[in-house]
């Protein structure tokens, strides 16, 4: 039961399956036989036997109309016939043909197989003359570079061309982009044994005949000048510059044999520059000591002196340079059997001094001798000596190369990547060849501190000016050399401080002399010599920052040294003394106009007119003490807000004591004390400072005072 009920989707699904989908022109028709019928729709089953008698009438219209056609039929159906016929007839001709191209196509092929065949071998043929005559024409090496590779002559400019050529020739051959097939021919490989073979035994003799001039040259004998001047190595440099393309030619074809190159030679030159240097530096010592080799050993017994002054090994020299005071009548009646020289330089003589060993102390005790002229010239020296040869170093190593080249060279060993950064590799070799020009030139300078008080000031100056290219050419100074003169320029900037630091320690702790009569003091005149000395050694220079705090430093040390008098047991008026000296800087000052000193000029002029004023009221109240404190008596109560009229009712101001204090000074009395007074500042004052005439207006201004207070 459940069967044919599974059938029946089935079979309906069939039978619309059948079913075509209507036409345009059939659904219009049906539309119209609607429209015809429309009254019949209503009645659907008179509708449909109507359309079935219809459709019944149209089925035998159609059987007529085919048996109508049986014979049109029988003649469509003989040309069927014949058009089968005439159609096997095409396709065994179609078939024959298509046999005949499949033979032609064979022969096709099989030709076209043999051309290729032909082709191949043709292109072999040409490939292999190509690579037969590559092989015999860019492998061979001449019989003339074969016999100067293997002579190795590199003693004349000619046979160094000769190699020359043949050596690049070779690096050409060993070069060529071969297949590593080739390297299995016999041909091959034992011409490339014979270029190994030549290669191998020309570096070799190229590399000891390179280093034995190194050693010929690193052991010849610097020529004794007597000067102070550097060799020229010009000549070194000429004989070794003809071999640049060969060493050229070894780096590329040998880098690590050509590395050990530069370390020979700095090895065998820097003995050369050691002595060169040390023989420089040994001139320069004579001429800074002014001796020279076989002369009078006064002149030896001169220098230690100097030296020993300079280096302070004769102690309290300068410490005793700063107690005696300068410029007064007494500081040169207290010095007997010292040598006056300029300033710093004072050092006592325990033994008598005949006038030569005078004149040559004195000689090397000048502020503008030899010790800035010999560092320049040494400084001169040094200049071209480095460039020179960090020129020839970078022209005869080819020291750097780019990261191509690096990149061309396997297995090269970590500690010779450095080689490929140029500034590294050239100060590198430059350090090595000039090992001790830094110690020799340390050693100099402090002798050179040391040859002269304040020599460190020179040689600061001196460094500056090297460091910023002010001396000598007006081309920058080399590298290596700048580097040299900066590491050095920064312990001359701690020596010239740590100078500094001493005399300024010296100046705040150096105490009067017990005996001092005024004049100016010790340190005053020192810190004057000092700006002078300093100003004329700075006066071209073009850095004046270290100087400046210098003299920043002196000047408050100074001003400190003086302030401390008030608290000195001095047998004259401390405010005389001060006044005198502060007047002093500031007059000094002014001549000198130093911008960084401006402020301290204007506290020397303040603090000298505060200490005159000082000086002035205290010398006045000596022969006139009472009537000296009664006005200032009267000044106190008028500066407490006493009137005028009140204060002259007051017993102790009146007009009445007043005229007793004056009954008690008569007109010659107070004539001879003002004569005695006159008299001692006429002595004790310094009469440069032209100071009388202005404490005499002081004066002056104080009987004003006085004179109109007793208006009053």
């Amino acid at each position: 039961m459940q069967r044919p009920r599974e059938d029946r989707p089935a079979e309906l699904q069939e039978g619309l399956g059948s079913y075509q989908e209507v036409t345009p022109e059939e659904a219009a028709d049906v539309l119209k036989l609607m429209e015809e019928h429309e009254p019949l729709l209503n009645n659907s089953v008179a509708f449909a036997e109507q359309l079935g008698r219809e459709l019944q009438g149209l089925d035998e219209a159609n059987l007529r109309a085919i048996i109508s056609s049986e014979q049109q039929v029988t003649q469509l159906m003989s040309c069927i016939e014949e058009a089968l016929a005439e159609v096997a007839r095409v396709e065994q001709t179609l078939q024959v043909c298509d046999e005949l191209l499949g033979s032609v196509k064979e022969q096709m092929d099989h030709i076209q197989q043999e051309n290729a065949l032909l082709h191949r071998v043709a292109s072999n043929r040409t490939r292999l003359m190509e690579e037969l005559v590559f092989l015999t024409t860019r492998l061979q090496l001449s019989r003339e570079h074969r016999a100067a590779l293997s002579r190795a002559d590199l003693c004349s400019p000619g046979a160094i061309r000769a190699v020359t050529a043949a050596a690049q020739a070779l690096s050409s051959c060993m070069a060529l982009p071969i297949h590593p097939s080739y390297r299995k021919l016999q041909a091959v490989a034992e011409q490339l044994i014979l270029f190994e073979t030549l290669k191998q035994n020309f570096e070799n003799s190229f590399v000891n005949h390179i280093t034995n001039i190194f050693e010929m040259q690193g052991n010849s004998q610097a020529p004794a000048l007597g000067t102070v001047a550097a060799p020229s190595h010009g000549p070194h440099h000429e004989e070794l510059l003809p071999y640049t393309p060969l060493v050229s030619w070894l780096r590329n074809i040998n880098p690590a044999l050509f590395w050990d190159l530069p370390k020979v030679y700095s090895q065998n030159l820097g003995r050369l520059y050691e002595r060169e240097i040390k023989a420089l530096f040994e001139q320069a010592k004579l001429a800074l000591s002014g001796r020279r080799k076989g002369r009078l050993r006064n002149d030896t017994v001169v220098a230690r002196i100097v030296l020993q002054g300079a280096t302070g090994e004769r102690g309290g020299c300068l410490q005793e340079s700063w107690e005696k005071p300068m410029g007064s009548r007494q500081s040169q009646e207290d010095t007997p059997g010292r040598v006056r020289s300029w300033g710093f330089l004072a050092c006592p003589m325990s033994h008598p001094v005949d006038s030569e060993l005078l004149w040559q102390f004195q000689r090397f005790s000048r502020p503008k001798v030899v010790s800035k002229q010999v560092l320049e010239k040494v400084l001169r020296e040094l200049q071209p000596l480095c460039t020179s040869e960090q020129q020839f170093l970078q022209e005869f190593f080819w020291l750097g190369c780019d990261s191509v080249e690096l990149q061309l060279i396997p297995h090269l060993p970590h500690d010779l990547l450095w080689f490929f950064r140029p500034a590294e590799a050239t100060a590198q070799v430059l350090s090595e060849l000039f090992s001790c020009l830094e110690p020799e030139l340390r050693v100099f300078l402090d002798i050179c501190s040391k040859a002269q008080p304040l020599g460190c000031l020179q040689v600061l100056v001196t460094l500056s000016d090297a460091v910023l290219g002010t001396w000598g050419s007006s081309s920058a100074p080399p590298s290596f050399l700048h580097s040299l003169l900066r590491n050095v320029l920064l312990l001359a900037k701690s020596n010239f401080n740590k100078c500094i630091g001493t005399l300024c320690k010296e100046m705040e702790e150096a105490k009067a002399p017990s005996r001092m009569r005024g004049g100016i003091l010790p340190c005053v005149s020192r810190f004057q010599e000092f700006l002078d000395f300093s100003e004329e050694v700075f006066r071209t220079s073009q850095r004046r920052g270290e100087l400046d705090k210098a003299q920043l430093r002196l000047a408050s040390s100074v001003f400190s040294s003086i302030s401390s008098l008030s608290s000195a047991n001095l047998k004259v008026n401390t405010d005389m003394v001060m006044m005198e000296n502060f007047h002093h800087v500031h007059k000094f000052l002014c001549q000198k106009n130093i911008p960084c000193l401006e402020d301290k000029k204007r506290e020397a002029m303040q603090r000298s007119r505060e200490h005159m004023e000082k000086f002035v009221t205290t010398s006045l109240g000596q022969p006139l003490e009472r009537l000296q404190h009664f006005f200032e008596g009267v000044k106190a109560r008028l500066a407490q807000g006493v009137k005028d009229e009140e204060l002259s009712f007051q017993l102790a101001y009146s007009k009445q004591e007043l005229r007793k204090v004056i009954e008690k000074y008569p007109g010659k009395e107070v004539k001879r004390a003002l004569e005695s007074l006159y008299r001692t500042l006429h002595k004790y004052l310094s009469p440069e400072e032209n100071l009388l005439p202005v404490t005499g207006a002081g004066w002056v201004r104080q009987w004003d005072g006085w004179g109109s207070g007793m208006q009053r």
